[in-house]
């Protein structure tokens, strides 16, 4: 397929997407979407944590994981920092540097210059610069260079389409490397950043991590081929396949959401007095697919037996399940919601 017919069906599927922000409270589900980008996008850094540990406190973390699960929630952080900075700072130097900030903030790569260009050589590959696979532009280009890419995502006068434009982005950036660590996963937000900045998506509900993670071969090997033989064509039909299947998958999932709300608003029809209390707690199970005694308490503003036995009925409706085996502090997981995400 040409990049014009592969441009079009991107274009065609990324509205159908969006239309869902007009008849669905995006609000509730962009947290599911984000710690799924933050999982998959620190995944190909070698990171390792399930979408679902995400949402439990730090404690309840395995010490040898809880560098892992930090990471993550940096990610989660920096991407809900950096669309809220959208609504003031176009996207920009500043914004990517602030991005970078948070990502690293307290974590493995702390020491790594956060929020800063490097100020030293790096390079991709191999265990040094004598044997790297790929070598990125020496650091006294490093601000003449974003410069320049910065300009290139704000000049409306450029006809070149957004979608490839953002794939010609992410590629630079790739490649300029203009950080001593978290470049991928600063390069893959701001692929969703430049789509909610353009206004092709209302909110952040399309990221393409899961879609490298898979064909991650095929994702550096298409990266490479465009630095050593100029191959713009074949990066661009890559970018947009992922366009196009993530966009797939998106819809996928709200209908699946669309679905499931129905089957558990036709369960809690038997709830009677509880109904009430029940719907404010699915809600929150919407943002965040794990409770427990505690946050349910919170959530209904009622006591710690009543929670109890809420969280009982929704048991027993097969609403959510309890997973942590415990006597004490029970966690209890809407395990039918996140498999929605894990597909």
């Amino acid at each position: 397929m040409s990049v014009i017919q592969l441009l079009s069906k991107a274009d065609r599927h990324l509205g159908r997407l969006d239309m869902y922000s007009e008849y669905v409270d995006l609000d509730l589900y962009i947290q599911m979407h984000i710690a799924k980008e933050a999982v998959q996008s620190s995944k190909i850094e070698g990171t390792r944590t399930n979408i679902e540990d995400t949402f439990l406190q730090k404690e309840e973390i395995n010490i040898e994981e809880r560098n892992d699960w930090e990471e993550v929630q940096n990610y989660i952080s920096a991407m809900k920092e950096a669309v809220l900075m959208l609504h003031t700072l176009p996207f920009s130097s500043r914004l990517i540097k602030q991005t970078h900030k948070i990502l690293l903030q307290g974590v493995r790569g702390e020491h790594k210059l956060p929020g800063e260009y490097r100020k030293s050589q790096n390079w991709i590959g191999g265990a040094g610069l004598s044997d790297a696979v790929f070598i990125p532009p020496v650091h006294t280009s490093l601000n003449e260079l974003m410069s320049d890419l910065e300009k290139f995502a704000n000049d409306d006068l450029n006809q070149l389409p957004d979608l490839l434009k953002i794939a010609l982005i992410h590629y630079q950036f790739e490649t300029i490397h203009p950080f001593l660590d978290g470049n991928g996963r600063v390069g893959r937000l701001l692929i969703t950043l430049y789509l909610v900045d353009k206004g092709i998506l209302k909110q952040p509900i399309l990221y393409l991590s899961d879609f490298f993670e898979r064909n991650r071969t095929l994702y550096y090997d298409n990266l490479m081929r465009t630095r050593t033989h100029n191959d713009l064509n074949q990066w661009f039909k890559f970018f947009l396949t992922g366009i196009i299947e993530t966009a797939q998958n998106g819809i996928q999932t709200f209908d699946g959401i669309l679905q499931l709300q129905r089957n558990t608003d036709h369960k809690l029809k038997n709830a009677g007095s509880k109904s009430g209390d029940a719907h404010k707690v699915l809600d929150a199970l919407y943002a965040k697919p794990l409770i427990n005694a505690q946050s349910v308490s919170e959530v209904i503003g009622k006591s710690m037996r009543t929670a109890y036995q809420l969280i009982y009925l929704l048991e027993e409706l097969e609403i959510v399940k309890e997973i942590s085996g415990s006597q004490r502090g029970r966690n209890y997981l809407f395990e039918e919601y996140l498999n929605l995400f894990k597909k």
